[in-house]
Formats: structure tokens, sequence, C-alpha cells
């Protein structure tokens, strides 16, 4: 296609896939798109085994890898200190995530003492974390390396530049893309609030001409990529003819057949509306969109206590929500109703499992199918 987007990432078609799954990577990027790995909560030597199997099934095509160095948490000018992160997080806040999962009959003893993973998130939002997870990556033939939450780090523009690498910043309104663009980033994925994930409150029918605009107003020629509530290529085109250059999409991967989604989530998904979700500090501590379940509902009541600044209220949420999703895969009822994942409005269109290759596939079609429609309004 014509797009900007194709011709700085050598792509087909200018559809992103964002994933943290390593094989729905490969096959994006074999269908025309391209897949980008979502790699915060990956160590260094975890990263580099995932990087290298991709490098060795991908048959040259480009793909991306997307960290989250935020500019604002709790503790970023402190020296990292695991045991003081464990220190930090209230006794309350571990109280109540036990008593939610209590209720559905599931023994909670176990989640007050955060794991590997949640600690390997909060290591990774620092700059000297995310230093190493670079290294990493640009050991590697990546086109693209994008930050989730604010301006990228210098060193990640640095070295983007050095390696002839495209860097994306993902933003949630008008005067955080001005930034961005001032900082000098290569791509704006302009996310509306209707995505999964991080998110703003700002549509993206708003939010993708808001971008444009001003953009345009600075003199700049930074392409944007749609993001927010995307699952089909007709919602693709509506949101190039608003601007954009292409589109960046992440939960419509989660119900194909490669993804590495626990399969009790992926039925909840496959048969909710677009109503089904929530958007809620409850997970991460920044305002993040999923699935709604018991467990949101719960931090949602009056009652319930005020979430913590990110990374502390990882280390609350995901022990506890990483063992309800161990559990539901063994059938357990109660964790079956409390499981739950990041997941955009989006998910109402998501109503068949299909390859990932064949989700780009339908996309293109749709696209086609968008453009002739509206060719055909236009009278010669």
């Amino acid at each position: 296609m014509n797009s900007p987007i194709c011709e700085m990432l050598g792509i087909e078609f200018p559809l992103l896939a964002f994933t943290h799954c390593r094989d729905v990577v490969v096959a994006v990027s074999k269908a025309g798109g391209m897949g980008v790995l979502g790699a915060v909560s990956l160590p260094p030597d975890q990263l580099e085994e995932e990087l290298a199997w991709i490098d060795a099934h991908i048959d040259g095509k480009p793909y991306g890898v997307d960290l989250i160095v935020p500019n604002k948490f709790e503790g970023k000018n402190d020296a990292f200190d695991p045991d003081a992160i464990r220190a930090a997080v209230p006794e309350g806040h571990k109280d109540f995530a036990a008593e939610i999962l209590k209720q559905y009959d599931i023994d909670a003893d176990d989640i007050r003492n955060p794991g590997s993973n949640s600690l390997n998130f909060a290591q990774n939002l620092r700059d000297d974390g995310a230093a190493s997870s670079l290294e990493v990556c640009f050991r590697h033939p990546i086109r693209l390396i994008a930050n989730a939450l604010g301006v990228p780090p210098q060193i990640m523009l640095d070295l983007g530049k050095k390696h002839d690498v495209a860097v994306a910043a993902l933003v949630g309104a008008r005067e955080h893309a001005v930034r961005q663009v001032e900082a000098g980033v290569d791509i704006l994925v302009v996310a509306g609030g209707e995505a999964g994930g991080h998110c703003g409150d700002v549509s993206t029918i708003v939010l993708v001409p808001e971008v444009h605009e001003a953009v345009q107003a600075m003199g700049a020629s930074t392409p944007i990529l749609a993001a927010g509530g995307i699952t089909t290529g007709h919602q693709m085109a509506g949101a190039m003819a608003m601007g954009a250059a292409g589109a960046w999409c992440g939960s419509v991967w989660l119900t194909t057949a490669e993804a590495e989604t626990n399969p009790v989530v992926k039925e909840k998904m496959l048969a909710a509306s677009s109503r089904d979700t929530v958007r809620s500090r409850s997970r991460t501590g920044k305002h993040s969109r999923q699935l709604r379940s018991p467990w949101t509902d719960a931090w949602e009541a009056k009652s319930a206590p005020e979430p913590l600044a990110m990374p502390l209220q990882g280390l609350v949420s995901e022990p506890a929500l990483g063992k309800v999703d161990k559990l539901s895969q063994s059938g357990h009822d109660g964790a079956k109703q409390l499981a739950t994942y990041w997941v955009g409005q989006g998910v109402g269109l998501m109503n068949q499992s299909m390859s990932a290759g064949a989700v780009v596939q339908q996309f293109k079609e749709d696209f086609l199918t968008a453009y002739e429609r509206l060719t055909g309004y236009v009278r010669g």
C-alpha cells in the first residue's frame, strides 16, 4: 500500500499487531503486516530467547518490540530495591485482594509476596531496566521499538537513530502527541479510550483527527497509527480517512488460534459485547481497559481501597490474578468467574477465533470493501 508506514517499516500492509505472543508476531509479519512483541515483563535473558526464536521463524520479515518506560511512577528516582518495593505495599491492599479470592473459594495465603514477574515489570519500567532490554533488542534485526507510556527515554531515541530503527510512542491526548513530535519520535500510535490496556479517555474517532491536525499545524510529517477499538479493516479504513497512515491493534489477536490467552478468558471475550469492559486503575495503578469481572467490580466499590501508584498496584493484583488464571484453566468455578485480561471495546466485534494470518487477510478484504464503498459515493 502507498502508506508512509509501509515505506518506513518495509511492510506490505500498514497493520501493526501488539502482542505478548511470539507466534502471533511471526504470523502477522509473514502475512504482510508487522508483529510487535510486548516485552515489559520479560527479563533480559528471556527477552533474548524470545527474539532469537522470532528471528529463526520469521523468514526475515520485519518485526518490532514494545516496552513501557513511563515518565512518572512511584520510586522512579530511587535505586531499585525489591525489598523496599515489597514493603511499600500496604497490608490493607493485600488483605482486600485476598478477601476477593476467598469469596470465590480460592485460598489466598500465598498471594501476599509478589513473584518474579511482578518485580521484573517494576524493574523494566525504570530507565536502567529499559537500557538492559534495549541492549538485547538492538542485537536483533528489529525494525521498530515502541514506548507505551510517555516520551521515550533518550537512550531509546539515540539507539533508534544509530541503528536506523523507527521509534514509536503511544499517546492518548493531543498535547502528548505534540511533546512526542518535539522529542523526535518517528511514529505516533494514537490510542483512543476504547483501547485495551493503558489508555486515555478521548475516543479514537475524535483523537485521531485531533492529533493529525496538531501534527500538520506543527509542520511535521510524523505518521499516525490509529489504535483503540479497531478490530476490522472497515474501521482501519475509516481511521485512515481521518488522517492515520495505518492501524495498531492489540485486542483482536487475543482470540486468535496462536494466542496464548487463557482459554477461559478467550471464551469470555468471544461471547462479550462492547460494554463488557471497564477502564480502571485496579490492575497497574494507571488507567487500563480490561474485561469486566467480579474482580474489577470489587475494586470499583466504594469500600475498596484507592489503587496504588504504578508499579505498586501490580504487586497487589498480579499475584492474585496469576493464581486466578491458573485455577480457572483447571476448572475452578470461582476462578472462572474472576478471570479477566486486558481487552478493548472492540471485543464486541471479536466473535470467532481464527488464525492471526487469517485476521490480517480479513483486514485487507474489509479495507478494500470500505474503500470501494467510499469511492462509490463520489460521482465521476
